[in-house]
């Protein structure tokens, strides 16, 4: 992903979460893909997907039971 559509979906994710903690950072040696943050914590990764005729990306997050047990 370039540094353009990293700097859309971050500014997409703080909106539609209204969270302006988020971050999303290129991947060393990945190009289709980022990984998202809310502060220093790693939440998951966005794959960029343009096999189809539309463009899109897909965002992954797992939640493990130990996150659940904190709630």
């Amino acid at each position: 992903m370039n540094p353009d559509e990293i700097r859309k979906i971050e500014a997409y994710l703080r909106s539609k979460f209204e969270l302006p903690s988020i971050q999303v950072r290129a991947r060393p040696k990945k190009d289709d893909s980022a990984e998202v943050y809310i502060g220093e914590e790693f939440i998951g990764v966005i794959f960029r997907d343009d096999e189809d005729e539309d463009l899109s990306w897909n965002f992954q997050m797992a939640i493990l039971e130990i996150d659940l047990e904190d709630v």
